[in-house]
């Protein structure tokens, strides 16, 4: 390129910003895929009982059964989902991804049930 003749352009108002949310989201891929293993064990754990308390907490609600078995249900796929990722050795970004979609919707539910 030393002796091209073409205009070099600048690309100041091309590149975006990241909202803090996307910059926590890779902070924390970048560190679970560092050491997949060792965090996909812990959140193995981690989220298993979380599932297992928002089933919990579902069985012990007293709305229409209907709803109750379809979060039920909803709650296990995404559970089972990340062990499953896991298991498979899937990508880290799906893998992640999954983690915390599993982690969110328990979450989601047992905050649901409380109030």
């Amino acid at each position: 390129m030393k002796n091209s003749t073409t205009i070099p352009m600048t690309h100041s108002g091309t590149e975006r910003k990241e909202g803090k949310l996307k910059m926590v989201h890779k902070y924390l891929f970048l560190e679970f895929k560092k050491n997949q293993m060792g965090y996909a064990t812990i959140a193995i754990i981690g989220q298993s009982c979380l599932g297992s308390a928002a089933a919990m907490v579902l069985l012990m609600s007293e709305m229409d059964t209907i709803l109750k078995m379809t979060l039920l249900f909803f709650v296990i796929i995404f559970c089972m989902a990340f062990n499953g990722a896991v298991l498979a050795q899937l990508k880290p970004l799906t893998t992640f991804n999954i983690l915390i979609l599993s982690v969110a919707f328990s979450i989601l539910v047992i905050l649901f049930q409380i109030i």
